[in-house]
């Protein structure tokens, strides 16, 4: 049975208290048939006592749910600003969880309903996340309008201003998610820079809630430790190969890993989409904490080895350990969170193929997903998987043109969009890639190389930040071709973005505004030819 919560208990508690207050002032009542003098001086103390009980129960309740903020961080960061708009709770409820994951990455917070947001507050921040709900046929929620009324129609500047938009919706209806792209419109009017494109749920839709709390642990500087805030349905596949890809670069170790399922059947799916992996500690992590714990991995619960649930989860400290009880232990478990990666391949290809860079723990040991991938699991062994469709990156039609622009890793999403225009016959396509070294991290090189050299990629611009050359990153190269940009995308090209959230995603951005203007980028975003994937 499921405990009542703690709003439940003071709601409870406010009922229980009024009941007594309203008990006592009937008794009074009673006590008296009618009016005859002053009051007694015992009654004016009950009336003081009630009024002052009553008092401290509404501050009580004001105080646990008063805004929230977090002191500046250790390093001067300001905190970030939450902001939600709610209908019906539920955006309040994303945003208050929103604030736990980034608090758990070390970012301080502040959390605000949209209708105590004012210019004041937006001309002060440096990041904001916006979660806002649309009602009815594309409106804002009703605790929206003084922000519509009051603040969106002032000429404000904007240009210090780093956000973020989770919109929520239904599909079902003409207008989907119309007031978050509104508030989306409105801050790419005034001069704010998106992190990010905005993204759309429908109906609290579990992959796009997951990639938004992806996105958070982005935003901390690493991915979370927090569980997903829906319950993992992973599929069953196997490690088919890794390959180191950058032996001797500068970079950190980046790796080609090729996945298939477990039982034969290849699902179809996009060029732009992700996956999601499961990760788990390496065997070794385990083995030591079993010993510590004095526990055998090997008796079973619920038809699966001790060792397999710790593999799966956050190993809990040896005070959170029931002691001698494997079953209360598996059932106090907190599953390790997903990790998300851009699809290299096309279902064509008979497998999934990503490209990661190994990330390193403050000490040295490697990071959570890209560890398990790249190190501990073990060829054929099983891989947890689910797929992400990301309508957000999907491309154009065969006939209109393509820009792909990305860096580093972000190659593995471009490198999917080419095989598929490959396979589609389309040839108009542009690749402009970074990275540190040509000899090291020209990934994908074969492929790319073959493509451009029989017509499939009608021009391809390679910058590589170590080497020297005329240009030191992919924002350069832009700038410098910014021309060539204008006349593509004035012959109707798409520009897909893949890479570098902080550095080349901005970078980019301005480029392409100083070559189309403010007005010219913002239609290519309504016109959906303007797309980014960036982490």
């Amino acid at each position: 049975m499921k405990r009542p919560s703690r709003a439940t208990w003071g709601n409870l508690l406010v009922i229980s208290v009024l009941a007594v207050l309203a008990w006592l002032l009937l008794r009074l009542h009673l006590q008296d048939s009618g009016w005859q003098a002053a009051p007694l001086a015992s009654r004016w103390r009950w009336a003081a006592a009630s009024v002052l009980g009553y008092a401290t129960v509404c501050a009580l309740i004001w105080w646990r749910g008063r805004p929230r903020d977090d002191a500046a961080g250790s390093s001067g960061q300001a905190p970030t600003l939450l902001v939600w708009a709610s209908q019906t709770g539920f955006a309040q409820q994303l945003c208050e969880r929103s604030a736990e994951a980034l608090r758990a990455a070390g970012m301080p917070v502040r959390l605000r309903g949209l209708h105590q947001i004012d210019a004041s507050t937006l001309q002060q921040a440096t990041r904001v996340l916006f979660i806002a709900s649309t009602t009815g046929e594309g409106d804002a929620p009703d605790a929206a309008l003084p922000f519509l009324r009051m603040v969106m129609p002032q000429p404000l500047a904007l240009p210090q201003l780093q956000y973020g938009v989770l919109a929520l919706g239904d599909r079902s209806y003409g207008h989907f998610c119309a007031f978050g792209h509104q508030l989306d419109a409105w801050l790419r009017q005034h001069g704010a820079l998106p992190l990010f494109d905005t993204v759309e749920v429908d109906n609290a839709d579990p992959a796009a809630l997951r990639h938004w709390q992806q996105l958070l642990g982005q935003l901390g500087g690493s991915a979370t430790d927090l569980p997903d805030w829906t319950p993992a349905e992973y599929l069953h596949w196997q490690l088919h190969s890794r390959t180191l890809e950058n032996a001797g670069s500068p970079g950190a170790a980046t790796w080609r890993v090729a996945l298939v399922p477990a039982d034969g059947t290849l699902p179809g799916w996009q060029a732009g989409d992700v996956v999601e992996i499961g990760p788990r500690h390496a065997p070794a992590t385990v083995d030591a904490w079993l010993a510590a714990a004095a526990l055998d991995g090997a008796q079973r619960i619920d038809g699966e080895p001790l060792h397999a649930h710790l593999s799966r989860a956050h190993l809990p400290a040896p005070e959170e350990t029931p002691a001698n009880d494997a079953a209360a232990l598996v059932a106090a478990l907190r599953p390790l969170p997903h990790r998300e990666y851009s699809i290299a391949s096309m279902p064509a290809e008979g497998q999934v193929q990503l490209l990661l860079r190994r990330q390193l723990r403050a000490d040295g040991t490697p990071g959570l997903g890209s560890g398990w991938l790249c190190d501990h699991a073990a060829l054929g062994g099983r891989i947890d998987l689910r797929f992400r469709s990301n309508p957000n990156f999907h491309a154009p039609a065969p006939t209109a043109p393509l820009i792909l622009i990305g860096n580093g890793t972000g190659i593995a999403g471009l490198r999917a969009h080419l095989r598929a225009r490959v396979d589609a016959g389309a040839r108009r396509n542009w690749l402009l890639f970074g990275e540190r070294t040509a000899a090291h991290d020209f990934y994908f090189g074969d492929d790319l190389t073959a493509w451009q050299q029989a017509g499939w990629i009608e021009r391809m611009d390679t910058v590589y930040s170590r080497d020297g050359g005329p240009y030191r990153y992919v924002q350069d190269c832009l700038q410098a071709h910014i021309d060539t940009l204008w006349e593509w995308t004035r012959q109707g090209a798409t520009i897909l973005v893949c890479g570098s959230l902080q550095g080349m995603a901005p970078a980019v951005d301005a480029v392409i505004e100083r070559a189309l203007g403010r007005e010219g980028k913002e239609a290519l975003i309504v016109a959906g030819r303007y797309r980014r994937d960036v982490y």
